[in-house]
């Protein structure tokens, strides 16, 4: 028998065996394939990018979660963010920043896109929310005073207009959500997917536009917001993130804010009314999503390996701000206990797409 083989014989060899050994170490270190495209072939567009991230999300779903930080001011946007790398040796995986309303806030939210694109080119997740004014005043509110404060309610007559289609109210939030239209777009152009987190802790009545319950309530204004930016406008790199507030006793009543599955990518809890999120509305989150991602959207003291364990589901975190040193809320060795957990995933641990190389550390 001839035993000559031939060079293209050879090669194919020596690609198969490539293969095998590619999965097998993917089998052995846990690692998942590539979402997206390879390094070379060209930026995804943003509607790519968004559908690589929640697939992403869900395929970490009950193994890992990603560490993040809520970021800010405006001003500065990456100071909670050196704040853990000083702490812990690692960057997060998910930078999360807030569009804001005071003035300085406003008129530094080009450092916030500019960070947005900075996070996503370095390994980690961009999400964004936003302290949005009421629509009854102009772009300048306060948090606590005036007509114009974010905490003061709006009468139900107001809130009637406001869900009323091409009322003066709906007319104003739209001019207001096209304050933002024109920086979700460059992120957009720049092929970004963005974690966006509207009307967040609605089911709280702390804000204008919570603390209604049912089809008219605080969920049809995400709704309204929701067809505005994703079809008005057609923002398709944003990954829309449903959010409430683990209120004490309130998880029963969670699923009277779900504006329902076509309008949701990522159902979220801020827990602060417990320091680890309660069982209740862990299986409240799970029992409402379904098969979507959940995740902590914010937090005042680190999620724990032991509660990691425990609720298993969660696919990342965010600490707020300043409440990462503040000693009231966290320890800095537990920060760092958190941080060095296998199953937690910071900057360098994860590869999305075409985003610059990242692995999961081992």
């Amino acid at each position: 028998m001839n035993r000559t083989v031939s060079p293209i014989a050879r090669f194919s060899a020596f690609l198969r065996r490539t293969f095998v050994l590619l999965a097998a170490a993917c089998l052995v270190t846990g690692t998942s394939p590539v979402l997206g495209q390879d390094a070379g072939e060209g930026k995804p567009v943003s509607g790519q990018s968004r559908e690589l991230v929640i697939r992403y999300l869900r395929s970490i779903t009950g193994k890992y979660i990603l560490a993040g930080q809520q970021d800010g001011p405006n001003t500065a946007p990456t100071t909670w963010h050196e704040q853990v790398h000083k702490m812990t040796g690692r960057y997060p995986a998910l930078w999360a920043g807030d569009f804001g309303f005071e003035q300085s806030d406003v008129a530094a939210r080009p450092n916030l896109v500019s960070q947005a694109k900075t996070a996503w080119a370095a390994g980690s997740i961009p999400m964004l929310s936003w302290h949005a004014c009421p629509p009854t005043v102009g772009e300048d509110c306060h948090w606590n005073h005036g007509e114009g404060a974010i905490r003061k309610p709006l009468s139900d007559a107001q809130w009637n207009e406001l869900l009323t289609d091409g009322s003066a109210l709906n007319r104003h939030w739209k001019q207001r959500l096209d304050e933002i239209v024109p920086l979700l777009k460059e992120l957009k152009d720049g092929g970004i997917p963005v974690l966006f987190r509207p009307h967040h802790e609605m089911n709280e009545d702390w804000s204008w536009w919570g603390g209604r319950p049912g089809d008219r309530g605080s969920r049809r204004l995400y709704q309204i917001t929701h067809d505005y930016l994703a079809s008005g406008k057609e923002l398709d790199n944003l990954i829309w993130v449903w959010n409430v507030k683990d209120l004490q006793d309130g998880a029963s009543q969670a699923a009277d804010f779900w504006p329902g599955s076509s309008y949701v990518d990522v159902a979220s809890l801020d827990a602060w009314i417990n320091r680890q999120p309660a069982q209740q509305w862990y299986d409240a989150l799970v029992s409402i999503a379904v098969d979507k991602p959940i995740g902590l959207a914010e937090v005042g003291t680190i999620p724990l390996p032991e509660m990691i364990s425990a609720q298993p589901r969660w696919t990342f975190f965010a600490v707020w701000r300043g409440w990462l040193t503040d000693p009231k809320w966290n320890d800095p060795d537990l920060v760092r206990r958190t941080y060095l957990d296998r199953r937690v995933l910071a900057r360098g641990d994860i590869h999305i797409g075409n985003a610059p190389n990242r692995q999961r550390r081992q």
